[in-house]
């Protein structure tokens, strides 16, 4: 198998990036995306691409439909089936608060609550049944879901982690009623304790699942008829993919996706320059998603919150998100603060330089403003960029309360953003206790490298790593993932107490569950590789440290010693009058694909001269100073450019502010001294 595509649809536009590892050749594209339907821009971008569907081997697909409708409130109705008492867990959540201060803030629940109904049945923390499943309340509040309207339905008993029987009994009965296949248990979607973060967890797959098979089988029809003859993969968020046939019935692991896979395509790309400490900012039209790279691995996540009181519990590449795009929308709060976002002007109409009918200013308008953004070069765009429009805007809408024209007003703007951007990453590498003097920023997404060496200096960070192609990083890690499969028990007993041969069939049967779904999808791998890995805590603590499994099989005595090791390396602390307890045991399935040898992207012999287009005003820090102008492709290998410059490519562009200096690799990438 050869030719590989990688396709992602991003709020703003849809990248794709093909892959022909006989011929060590690579084609990309780049097109809005459709919002009102995203299966247009799919396709289009696959004509775009020159790329024959019958051609392909692999075809890969990330995707944020999940993930928006989640945000935006717009999956399916869905209704939820519980434990008599407990219909209200997911409004009750944690006892967390909006905001930090005040008593400010709303929270509208995945589930309305009329949708949310109780049925008799109870069982304890052990497993045992203390009260029946009334089977006959089931079909009633099923038959009266449907009456409702619900397209979907979860069914979620208190302990069903522990003893599935009530849950998988209710589920069947449900399944015999309900017209479609959207019928969820929450064991079958994490088998973990914590109701209310598992009856999120369920609700969000319930809720999107119709909304993200639905657009999945869609696409994979519309591809077949055009003699696409594979099946199509989609991406996960733990920067693994599976195939589309699963989607109904892995829905949730499809939030996310489209960054996990920006984010492994950087972990691949900095290995090959052997930089092992990464944090990379995706700065695409509508969002920054900032993740951490540590020793060459993403660092994978058991939790997130996308959004207040929604948190899910799935293995994923742990990314934080802030609304600050190229798209994002700049205005005045009611104190005549500049702000930006998390509004956004996305693909239609955009901002105001792509001249679809936008009307708001936009963080890429002040680039555009301030000669960052070439006006006359604009993606998906024949026309120029009404820079005095732009700047007439910018005056009316920021600059007149301040007393900024619209040149001050757009520096000022960068100014706000650099800093909410520097913001995140600040937030999340403290919070994870590194240094950011240890770390290389990867800017990535189509603005990234437009305020990558800003938001480094800002933060200290000595050194910025940008990918030969960083507007297309997500389609390019959607190339580069292998097919990944997660699976976590929860157990919650004292280590010492265990029955090994227990913990030892729950990892036969995680393992032979994620190998029966690698024989399902039929996808080509070189090998299996298998990762065992226990929670573990102290007594009392509700905080857990993940330990991968010492040796090939279970031994509780080796665990107990690596958990201590573990624990003393990261709080420096030594406990030994406390006791172990297993909280949950996970297990990994990879196959891995056949390496793709980043050497394609090796660049074309030449000069530095030969990469000068030219030059113009650029604004930097109260200055308008004349800045050449380079091409990216044709950048040798070994090419040293000196600061102000920009490097223009049609995914994304890059600014050097004074002072810093850029190198060329082997493989293309531009490594920044800031």
């Amino acid at each position: 198998m050869s030719i590989s595509v990688g396709v992602d649809v991003g709020g703003t536009f849809t990248d794709f990036f093909l892959i022909d590892s006989k011929s060590s050749t690579f084609r990309t594209a780049k097109v809005p995306t459709t919002v009102d339907d995203r299966s247009r821009g799919f396709l289009a971008g696959l004509e775009a691409l020159d790329a024959r569907p019958e051609a392909i081997d692999w075809l890969i697909h990330g995707t944020t439909a999940g993930t928006n409708a989640v945000l935006e409130r717009k999956g399916a109705r869905c209704g939820l089936i519980t434990t008599q008492g407990f219909r209200d867990v997911l409004e009750i959540g944690r006892r967390t608060r909006p905001n930090a201060y005040g008593l400010s803030g709303t929270f509208e629940p995945l589930i309305e609550r009329d949708l949310r109904l109780e049925v008799a049945e109870r069982i304890d923390a052990k497993g045992n049944v203390i009260t029946a499943l009334d089977e006959e309340g089931v079909r009633a509040t099923a038959s009266r879901l449907l009456e409702m309207g619900a397209e979907a339905v979860v069914v979620m008993f208190l302990h069903s982690y522990i003893n599935e029987q009530h849950e998988a009994r209710a589920a069947e009965i449900l399944r015999e009623m309900w017209p479609n296949e959207h019928v969820v248990a929450s064991h079958e979607v994490m088998r973990e304790m914590r109701e209310f973060e598992r009856t999120s967890t369920a609700a969000i797959h319930a809720s999107i699942g119709p909304v993200v098979s639905r657009y999945i089988s869609d696409v994979a029809a519309q591809l077949k008829q055009r003699g696409f003859k594979k099946e199509l993969l989609v991406m996960q968020a733990n920067g693994g993919m599976m195939a589309s046939s699963l989607v109904s019935r892995h829905a949730v692991h499809t939030v996310m996706s489209g960054p996990a896979a920006g984010v492994l395509a950087a972990a691949a790309i900095a290995r090959h320059a052997s930089i092992d400490n990464l944090v990379t900012g995706d700065m695409g039209g509508t969002s920054f998603d900032v993740a951490i790279i540590a020793n060459g691995e993403p660092i994978i996540s058991a939790e997130k919150d996308l959004a207040y009181s929604v948190p899910i519990r799935i293995p994923m590449i742990d990314i934080h998100t802030v609304g600050a795009g190229g798209g994002s929308i700049a205005r005045l709060d009611k104190a005549g603060m500049i702000r930006v976002g998390p509004e956004s002007a996305a693909s239609f109409p955009g901002p105001i330089g792509f001249g679809r009918g936008g009307t708001e200013p936009t963080i890429t308008d002040a680039n555009f403003l301030l000669g960052r953004l070439n006006p006359h070069a604009i993606t998906g765009s024949s026309k120029d960029a009404p820079l005095d429009r732009i700047a007439s805007i910018l005056e009316e809408r920021i600059g007149r309360l301040l007393g900024f024209d619209g040149y001050e007003a757009a520096a000022a703007i960068l100014e706000v953003a650099n800093a909410e951007l520097a913001g995140a990453i600040r937030l999340v590498l403290i919070e994870k206790g590194h240094d950011p003097r240890d770390f290389a920023l990867m800017p990535f997404g189509g603005a990234g490298p437009l305020h990558a060496v800003a938001i480094a200096r800002e933060l200290n960070i000595p050194r910025v790593l940008v990918p030969r192609y960083p507007g297309l990083n997500s389609a390019l890690g959607c190339v580069l993932a292998d097919v990944r499969h997660d699976f976590v028990q929860t157990v919650n007993e004292v280590l010492s107490n265990v029955d090994p041969a227990t913990i030892e069939g729950i990892l036969h049967a995680q393992e032979q569950a994620g190998r029966d779904l690698l024989a399902q999808e039929k996808v080509s791998v070189t090998r299996v590789e298998i990762m065992h890995e226990f929670d573990l805590l102290f007594r009392g603590q509700s905080h857990a440290l993940r330990v991968a499994m010492p040796g090939s099989s279970f031994d509780p005595e080796a665990l107990h010693e690596t958990f201590v090791a573990k624990y003393k390396a990261r709080y420096d602390l030594s406990l030994p009058e406390m006791r172990p307890m297993l909280v949950n045991v996970r297990t990994s399935i990879t196959g891995v694909r056949e390496r793709i040898d980043l050497q394609i992207f090796k660049p074309q012999p030449g000069t530095i001269e030969d990469a000068v287009t030219g030059s113009r005003d650029v604004y930097f820090d109260g200055m308008w100073l004349r800045t050449p102008t380079y091409v990216r492709e044709k950048l040798p290998e070994g090419a040293v450019i000196e600061g102000p410059a920009i490097v223009e490519q049609p995914d994304s562009t890059l600014v050097l502010n004074p002072g810093s200096t850029a190198h060329v690799d082997n493989i293309g990438n531009i490594l920044v001294y800031v």
